[in-house]
């Protein structure tokens, strides 16, 4: 299942409202920088908003809303906040214990990682080794 959101930001100028709201399909980001992009500049780009505008920075000081979150994502919205930092740590997990999955399959025709814990535990501690050796 894909993690997609709605984004969404609102702010007023010069007594008009401006608002821009945008779908994501946030597997592509992180799949690509393993980093969510900056929404602003996405948002901004919506309605042709110049970032060396003054709208921009007015539109820079509100709150990003979030909505229609779903997937892994759906998880770490709250009130229409977007948790970053711990959705994009879940999600990094996640990406590696799906592929520690596709490998005890098949390797050791094992279904389902989670029913066999102490071997998960150990294909963790494998992965994190040879990722530390690797820088």
């Amino acid at each position: 299942m894909g993690n997609h959101i709605t984004a969404s930001v609102e702010f007023y100028f010069r007594g008009n409202k401006i608002s821009s709201s945008l779908e994501l399909e946030l597997d592509q980001y992180l799949r690509s920088s393993g980093k969510l992009p900056d929404l602003y500049p996405l948002l901004a780009r919506e309605i042709n908003l110049s970032p060396y505008s003054y709208e921009y920075e007015i539109m820079q000081a509100e709150t990003i809303m979030v909505s229609q979150a779903s997937g892994l994502v759906a998880d770490y919205v709250t009130d229409g906040f977007l948790d970053i930092d711990a959705f994009e740590a879940a999600w990094s997990e996640n990406s590696v214990l799906e592929k520690l999955q596709e490998i005890a399959k098949q390797n050791l025709s094992i279904d389902d990682l989670q029913q066999h814990g102490e071997l998960k535990k150990a294909l963790v501690q494998a992965y994190q080794l040879g990722k530390a050796s690797a820088n």
